[in-house]
């Protein structure tokens, strides 16, 4: 794109979402709703269709906006200390596992059952296996996340979705080239605690040395950090992890240094411009010519996942010992289906494993959690815009 199509883009996107946004605030939506929309709205299948869009190159957004959810798994590692996610891990591994079989089961046949083969049930399936990290994030007040056990529960479930979530992409990464072979799961294997202990030894051994004797110097800092996960991403990508776990690990390994609220506050702007970019392409890519055929299976998925996925956790977490209180919290709070859910649809289609029907069923049902379970956790708990004083915590 030419230099004046790119700031016309970025003022159609970012004025449009100002716009939607304050809609979704009055309504107490996610945020992440109104980018989504504003992408239907303005893409291809909106007033594309018209040629009335003035978002020309949707594919070049939607590389820019993918880079948003490396810095999303950058800060989630932030927010994560080694040893108290080791701790969690341990008693969220069992819950983690057994939900996400479940909500396959639901996916695969409610495929099956609207006429999908079993391929295409079967993604349906894994797309629906997870929570979105972002909605549960930007819902859990700032005090909770960092100090209550509601917040920890949560982000070690989402955290092992999101692991599971990396690995279905590696499988369908490789059953769309045709070369995933069990050497290549080897050495994937191998190439995982290779990569984390690197990771802490730079992070022992330079960063923190560096991070100490400049830390007066907050542009350096931001660059420091901003080129620490990166540089981490980029390498994971190389020996055949991916971005986001190399995202990830480079976030976890400074979580235990002083300064790593810091760096989490000063990457969040940045992290918010890259979502926006990416949800609006979300949202673009959502063919309006399917809705007719996709729309009572993509109500039912999204109302079993809605009623199930709380029961479910409920029922596992207690068998954890967690109380009821907190097992229901953590069931609605992670009731929706994940940003992990849109890319395993847009990948599985783009690799031709899935046709264009199944991967826009997978977009609405996903789009129809988000509005519905970001709704319900506004009106019940404690979130920073909550409907009455009492709930509204930052």
């Amino acid at each position: 794109m030419a230099a004046n199509e790119i700031v016309l883009t970025l003022f159609f996107i970012f004025a449009g979402a100002a716009v939607l946004s304050t809609v979704a605030l009055f309504t107490r939506q996610s945020l992440l709703v109104a980018y989504m929309l504003l992408g239907v709205l303005l893409g291809p299948w909106g007033l594309g269709a018209w040629g009335l869009s003035p978002v020309g190159d949707h594919e070049a957004v939607q590389k820019v906006g993918e880079v948003g959810i490396v810095f999303l798994m950058f800060l989630l590692g932030l927010h994560l200390q080694p040893q108290n996610l080791y701790h969690m891990l341990k008693k969220t591994l069992w819950v983690s596992f057994v939900s996400s079989i479940v909500f396959l089961a639901i996916g695969y046949l409610v495929g099956r059952l609207f006429g999908y083969n079993s391929i295409e049930s079967l993604v349906i399936g894994l797309s629906m296996m997870f929570s979105s990290t972002i909605i549960g994030l930007k819902l859990l007040p700032t005090t909770i996340l960092h100090h209550q056990h509601t917040g920890e529960l949560m982000i070690s479930i989402l955290l092992m979705q999101d692991l599971i979530a990396i690995i279905v992409l590696l499988l369908m990464h490789g059953a769309s080239v045709g070369a995933l072979h069990w050497q290549d799961l080897t050495l994937t294997a191998l190439a995982l605690p290779a990569f984390v202990i690197f990771g802490f030894v730079i992070e022992r051994f330079v960063l923190i040395r560096l991070f100490t004797k400049f830390d007066r110097i907050q542009e350096y800092m931001f660059l420091l950090s901003l080129a620490w996960c990166l540089g981490m991403a980029e390498l994971a990508n190389m020996i055949g992890l991916s971005y986001e776990i190399g995202a990830f690990i480079a976030g976890v390994s400074i979580a235990c240094s002083i300064i790593s609220q810091y760096i989490a506050e000063s990457l969040k702007p940045l992290r918010d411009f890259f979502l926006v970019m990416f949800f609006f392409s979300v949202g673009a890519s959502f063919n309006l010519d399917f809705v007719r055929m996709i729309y009572i299976p993509a109500i039912l998925l999204a109302v079993l996942l809605l009623v199930i996925k709380p029961i479910t956790y409920r029922l596992l977490l207690g068998s954890v010992s967690e109380t009821n209180q907190v097992a229901w919290e953590v069931g609605v709070r992670l009731g929706q289906s994940s940003e992990f859910s849109l890319l395993v649809g847009y990948l599985a289609f783009s690799s031709e494993i899935i046709g264009q029907s199944a991967s826009n069923l997978i977009q609405a049902a996903t789009m129809f959690t988000f509005v519905v379970s970001s709704y319900l956790v506004v009106m019940r708990y404690p979130t920073p815009m909550g409907t009455t004083a009492l709930l509204r915590r930052d």
